[in-house]
Order: C-alpha cells, then structure tokens, then sequence
C-alpha cells in the first residue's frame, strides 16, 4: 500500500483509529494474531497522537480492547512472536 500523502487530521484520524481497531478486533476473533498485532501496533500508534478530547470520541468499547484486552495478550511482557518453521514432507 502506497502512504498517504498528506497525514490525517481531526475527525479523519478518529475515523481511522476506531477503522484500525475494528479490523484488530477482527483479526483477533478470526485467531489470526500476527495480523491482529500488526493491525493494533498502527492502531495503538494513531491512537497516541489523539488529544484527550479526541480519545473521548472513540467509542469506550474500542478503546477498553485497545488499551487493555489486547495490552494482556500482546505487552510487553508477552513472548514475542518466533518464525514458524516449515515442517518437512516426507
């Protein structure tokens, strides 16, 4: 995907933020957690550029998943993600 060129701003960087957690969400419930963590990682990064007053207008369920469901699963404190290794076909 080619980047935008101009960032977002205002009620388009809210829109995107609640845009990226939902397809997180989605992700998560389809078990597909590398996407899912790479979908919260831009998620969570947009969501740090939003004043206090935009972060009120995503909607709390979004941001209770964001900040601290997927926080328990994805931290810090979590075991990376290894390569998988390709199991051999006899």
């Amino acid at each position: 995907m080619a980047k935008e060129e101009h960032p977002l701003s205002g009620p388009e960087l809210i829109k995107e933020v609640c845009r990226r957690i939902r397809v997180a969400r989605s992700y998560w419930d389809a078990h597909n957690n590398a996407a899912c963590r790479r979908e919260r990682d831009r998620a969570l990064a947009l969501y740090n550029t939003l004043t206090p007053e935009q972060k009120d207008q995503i909607p709390q369920v979004l941001r209770v998943w964001l900040r601290y469901r997927s926080e328990k699963y994805f931290g810090a404190h979590r075991t990376p993600p290894q390569k998988q290794q390709r199991k051999r076909s006899r």
